[in-house]
Protein backbone atom coordinates (compact mmCIF):
# COMPACT_ATOMS: atom_id res chain seq x y z
CA UNK A 1 0.00 0.00 0.00
CA UNK A 2 2.47 2.18 1.16
CA UNK A 3 4.45 1.90 -2.18
CA UNK A 4 1.58 2.91 -4.11
CA UNK A 5 0.91 6.02 -2.64
CA UNK A 6 4.78 6.97 -2.50
CA UNK A 7 4.35 5.85 -6.17
CA UNK A 8 1.71 8.38 -6.84
CA UNK A 9 3.07 11.36 -4.74
CA UNK A 10 6.17 10.92 -7.00
CA UNK A 11 4.13 11.17 -9.96
CA UNK A 12 2.55 14.44 -8.27
CA UNK A 13 5.40 16.00 -7.67
CA UNK A 14 7.20 15.53 -11.20
CA UNK A 15 3.94 16.62 -12.66
CA UNK A 16 3.94 19.96 -10.70
CA UNK A 17 7.60 20.46 -11.73
CA UNK A 18 7.01 20.26 -14.83
CA UNK A 19 3.73 22.75 -14.79
CA UNK A 20 4.67 25.00 -12.61
CA UNK A 21 8.11 27.49 -11.33
CA UNK A 22 8.85 25.82 -7.65
CA UNK A 23 11.48 28.35 -7.53
CA UNK A 24 8.75 31.39 -7.50
CA UNK A 25 10.44 34.51 -5.02
CA UNK A 26 6.76 34.38 -3.48
CA UNK A 27 7.66 31.15 -1.75
CA UNK A 28 11.19 31.26 -1.84
CA UNK A 29 12.96 30.87 1.45
CA UNK A 30 9.29 31.04 3.02
CA UNK A 31 7.07 28.76 5.36
CA UNK A 32 3.44 27.83 4.11
CA UNK A 33 0.98 29.98 5.38
CA UNK A 34 -0.98 28.02 7.95
CA UNK A 35 -4.61 27.94 7.76
CA UNK A 36 -6.84 29.16 11.08
CA UNK A 37 -8.80 26.09 11.98
CA UNK A 38 -8.84 26.57 15.26
CA UNK A 39 -12.27 26.91 15.38
CA UNK A 40 -13.19 23.88 13.35
CA UNK A 41 -13.55 20.48 15.72
CA UNK A 42 -10.11 17.99 14.91
CA UNK A 43 -12.75 15.22 13.30
CA UNK A 44 -13.37 18.03 10.61
CA UNK A 45 -10.56 19.35 9.59
CA UNK A 46 -9.91 16.67 7.02
CA UNK A 47 -13.29 16.69 5.80
CA UNK A 48 -13.23 20.67 5.71
CA UNK A 49 -9.83 20.71 4.06
CA UNK A 50 -10.65 18.67 1.30
CA UNK A 51 -14.18 20.68 1.20
CA UNK A 52 -11.51 23.80 0.66
CA UNK A 53 -9.56 22.80 -1.72
CA UNK A 54 -12.42 21.17 -3.69
CA UNK A 55 -13.53 24.85 -3.77
CA UNK A 56 -16.41 24.34 -1.20
CA UNK A 57 -17.08 25.97 2.36
CA UNK A 58 -18.86 25.77 4.85
CA UNK A 59 -21.64 27.46 4.90
CA UNK A 60 -20.30 29.69 8.36
CA UNK A 61 -17.58 30.17 6.14
CA UNK A 62 -18.74 31.99 3.34
CA UNK A 63 -21.09 33.97 5.88
CA UNK A 64 -17.70 35.37 7.44
CA UNK A 65 -16.38 36.13 4.11
CA UNK A 66 -20.04 38.10 3.70
CA UNK A 67 -19.75 40.15 6.37
CA UNK A 68 -15.91 41.29 5.52
CA UNK A 69 -17.29 42.34 2.65
CA UNK A 70 -20.35 44.42 3.72
CA UNK A 71 -17.63 45.88 6.79
CA UNK A 72 -15.09 47.27 3.79
CA UNK A 73 -17.83 48.53 1.98
CA UNK A 74 -19.55 50.57 4.18
CA UNK A 75 -16.06 52.20 5.34
CA UNK A 76 -15.22 52.75 1.72
CA UNK A 77 -18.96 54.38 1.04
CA UNK A 78 -19.18 58.40 1.17
CA UNK A 79 -23.15 58.17 0.70
CA UNK A 80 -24.60 58.13 3.83
CA UNK A 81 -27.61 56.75 2.75
CA UNK A 82 -26.28 53.86 0.86
CA UNK A 83 -23.95 52.93 4.54
CA UNK A 84 -26.85 53.28 6.42
CA UNK A 85 -28.21 50.24 3.70
CA UNK A 86 -25.17 48.34 4.14
CA UNK A 87 -25.74 48.62 7.48
CA UNK A 88 -28.98 47.25 7.16
CA UNK A 89 -27.62 44.25 5.19
CA UNK A 90 -25.03 43.65 7.66
CA UNK A 91 -27.00 43.55 10.36
CA UNK A 92 -29.80 40.90 8.86
CA UNK A 93 -26.62 38.72 8.12
CA UNK A 94 -25.30 38.73 11.58
CA UNK A 95 -29.15 37.88 13.05
CA UNK A 96 -28.88 35.08 10.53
CA UNK A 97 -25.50 34.09 11.65
CA UNK A 98 -26.71 34.58 15.85
CA UNK A 99 -29.68 32.67 14.60
CA UNK A 100 -27.50 29.58 13.46
CA UNK A 101 -25.25 29.63 16.49
CA UNK A 102 -26.15 28.58 20.34
CA UNK A 103 -24.37 31.62 21.48
CA UNK A 104 -25.14 35.13 20.27
CA UNK A 105 -22.75 37.52 18.54
CA UNK A 106 -25.53 40.37 17.83
CA UNK A 107 -23.96 43.51 17.39
CA UNK A 108 -26.32 45.38 19.47
CA UNK A 109 -25.50 43.52 22.40
CA UNK A 110 -21.68 44.37 22.23
CA UNK A 111 -21.73 48.34 22.61
CA UNK A 112 -18.34 48.70 23.22
CA UNK A 113 -17.89 46.91 19.36
CA UNK A 114 -20.84 48.71 17.81
CA UNK A 115 -19.85 52.36 18.97
CA UNK A 116 -16.16 51.42 17.76
CA UNK A 117 -17.61 50.60 14.29
CA UNK A 118 -19.74 53.76 14.09
CA UNK A 119 -16.75 55.91 14.88
CA UNK A 120 -14.33 54.47 12.80
CA UNK A 121 -17.16 54.51 9.59
CA UNK A 122 -18.35 58.12 11.05
CA UNK A 123 -14.20 59.15 10.82
CA UNK A 124 -13.25 57.51 7.55
CA UNK A 125 -16.52 59.14 5.78
CA UNK A 126 -15.20 62.57 6.83
CA UNK A 127 -11.76 62.36 6.28
CA UNK A 128 -12.85 60.54 2.53
CA UNK A 129 -15.30 63.88 1.93
CA UNK A 130 -12.46 66.22 2.84
CA UNK A 131 -10.25 64.73 -0.19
Amino acid sequence: MMDSLAFLAEQKIAQAMREKDFNSPKWKNKPLPLEDDRFVPDDLKMAYKILKNSGYLPPEIEERKEIQKLEDLIIKTEDEHERLKQMKKLNVLLMKVDANRSFSTNISNQQDYYRKVVEKITIHSKTAKKK
